[in-house]
């Protein structure tokens, strides 16, 4: 992980970290359909992202419950913002992995900095920290996560699969999450009816 989190040379190609990644109706993985996947590493050795807009059935304090930071009975005592944290379905990989895409105000030895203001830390250290209202100012919280291999994503993006745009914190821990694929088309600029045959980076 470290490694991807290098600046690439100019001629490596273009690097996509801190993007949002947009399923277009080219995609052909059904897995896929419609998600917004944040892109919180990509180099020559391949991708990593986190599907933001499909959640889970398990809530925040669920999770607290079943990695024993917190009994049922004490869930109720949880801050207003731990107890709204939606867990999203991060992709197919490792989907009993817990991952926090958070604000760069929480940081601990195990924080992965994506971006000037957004980390993603995988350590049950920032569970304990929310859970106690020490976390991060912005939060969000998946299971499992997406991956590529050296060179499959940019295969996949040339295959029309995706579109990819620049990510911003405010859309990446806006709390609307349903209607986020259709307002990060629209904010680009982006008709799908007009997106059959084209793609790739906008």
């Amino acid at each position: 992980m470290e490694r991807r989190n290098e600046r690439q040379p100019a001629d490596s190609g273009l690097m996509l970290q801190n993007h949002f990644l947009i399923a277009m109706p080219g995609m052909r993985d059904e897995r896929f359909s419609r998600t917004v996947i944040y892109l919180c590493a990509h180099g020559e050795d391949g991708a990593m992202g986190i599907i933001i807009n499909r959640t889970q059935q398990l809530g925040f304090p669920d999770v607290l419950v079943e990695l024993g930071i917190l009994e049922r009975s004490q869930t109720i005592r949880l801050p207003a913002r731990a107890r709204n944290i939606a867990v999203r379905n991060g992709g197919p990989v490792d989907r009993s992995r817990g991952f926090v895409l958070h604000s760069g105000d929480y940081m601990v030895e195990s924080s992965m900095p994506v971006a000037e203001d957004i980390c993603l830390t995988a350590t049950m250290d920032i569970l304990r920290a929310i859970s106690a209202g020490r976390g991060p100012r912005n939060a969000l919280m998946a299971l499992g996560y997406s991956g590529w291999g050296a060179g499959q994503l940019e295969i996949e993006i040339a295959e029309n699969g995706w579109l990819a745009c620049p990510a911003t914190p405010e859309l990446l821990f806006d709390g609307n999450i349903e209607s986020i694929y259709d307002r990060i088309l629209a904010l680009n600029g982006i008709d799908l009816v007009h997106l059959s045959h084209s793609a790739g980076h906008a």
